[in-house]
């Protein structure tokens, strides 16, 4: 090999080594403390950076992003006497490179420590109740305890965090009882309600039903009556139109007669006392029709007579029908109709002695009054 060769690479060597020495690349959102022959020179700044080789060194790297740190759980005493296990996350930011190198030895280690020190001077001031919803108020007192700490050791405190509270396991378990107990309270005031507001709705059901039937009600009774009124009315009308008599209405009341002991549950009946007069005015009907003026007439009012008091004469055993002397001037039509008149009243009275005999009770009635047998 040329000798001339070896300097010129050994130079070429030492070049390189110079130039690496000497040029220092920091990368964004980093800091490099340099020191000079062991004393504090200056910080890099990111970018291309230009040191003295030999002479200049890098202290510490540091990067200057906003940083989590999550501590262990620290045992903390409350005001009532309970030690409860607290979690906290810190957010912090180098804001100084410069001061966190050389004013403290670890920054981490004694924010950590800090941070317990003032979470047992809140929390010591604070029961159990009041530590586990006071988070926001210990958030804010720690972060302005370390704020003010930290700042001198180039350290900016951006929040603080409790992460977890865990009380005792009896604790624990009393809180739930108490979490469970209170549910059941409510559940029971719901139920409570439910029931109440059922009871109400149904009441007003109820109401608004008979209210609703009452009207029904007096709306079919007003309908019912004004319907039997006109009824009557046209009844009224059609027999003053027709210029019906007295006996036409006599006959109609005996025919009307032996509907009053059909019913089953009838156990007394009233015969009305007018049964003679009626009797009397369809016998005096027939009687005109057959015979004239004068002393015909007259006899046969007197043969009605007599047989209208022996049928409302008649003894216990039933109402006799009213008797026609052979030699009567009765025409054969008035006495035929006197007959049928007498039946049919005798036979209402028998049909209603009999079904009140069954029920135990038997009556018989009398002129416009009734008798017990």
């Amino acid at each position: 090999m040329d000798p001339v060769v070896i300097p010129i690479l050994v130079a070429a060597l030492v070049v390189v080594f110079l130039v690496a020495a000497t040029v220092r690349i920091v990368p964004q959102a980093r800091r490099y403390n340099i020191e000079r022959f062991g004393r504090y020179r200056r910080t890099l700044q990111p970018g291309l950076n230009f040191v003295l080789p030999v002479a200049d060194r890098v202290n510490t790297k540091l990067d200057v992003r906003e940083q989590v740190y999550s501590s262990d759980p620290k045992p903390v005493i409350t005001e009532d006497n309970l030690v409860v296990n607290i979690d906290t996350v810190l957010y912090y930011q180098i804001t100084d490179p410069r001061a966190a190198a050389y004013e403290v030895a670890d920054y981490l280690q004694a924010i950590d420590q800090l941070t317990v020190t003032t979470l047992r001077n809140v929390i010591g001031s604070m029961d159990l109740e009041a530590t586990l919803t006071s988070r926001e108020e210990i958030n804010a007192r720690l972060r302005a305890v370390l704020d003010d700490a930290t700042g001198k050791w180039g350290i900016r405190v951006n929040r603080v965090e409790i992460k977890a509270i865990d009380p005792p396991n009896t604790i624990k378990e009393a809180m739930e009882k108490q979490m469970r107990a209170e549910r059941d309270k409510r559940a029971a005031i719901l139920h409570a309600e439910g029931e109440r507001q059922a009871k109400i709705l149904t009441a007003e059901g109820t109401k608004q039903k008979d209210i609703l039937e009452a009207q029904g009600t007096q709306q079919a009774m007003i309908l019912r009556a004004d319907g039997e009124s006109k009824a009557v009315e046209l009844v009224f009308q059609a027999v003053h139109r027709n210029n019906a008599d007295a006996k036409v209405l006599a006959y109609k009341y005996l025919e009307t007669l032996p509907h009053l002991a059909q019913s089953d549950n009838n156990t007394f009946w009233v015969i009305p006392g007018e049964l003679t007069e009626a009797i009397r005015t369809v016998t005096t009907a027939f009687g005109d029709q057959s015979a004239g003026a004068g002393a015909g007439a007259s006899v046969s009012a007197e043969r009605e007579d007599a047989a209208a008091a022996d049928v409302a004469a008649g003894d216990k055993d039933g109402v006799g029908a009213p008797e026609i002397e052979p030699n009567s001037t009765l025409a054969l039509d008035a006495v035929a109709a006197a007959d049928e008149a007498a039946k049919e009243a005798a036979a209402a009275v028998s049909n209603a002695k009999a079904e009140a005999e069954a029920a135990g009770e038997t009556r018989l009635p009398g002129r416009g009054c009734a008798s017990g047998a």
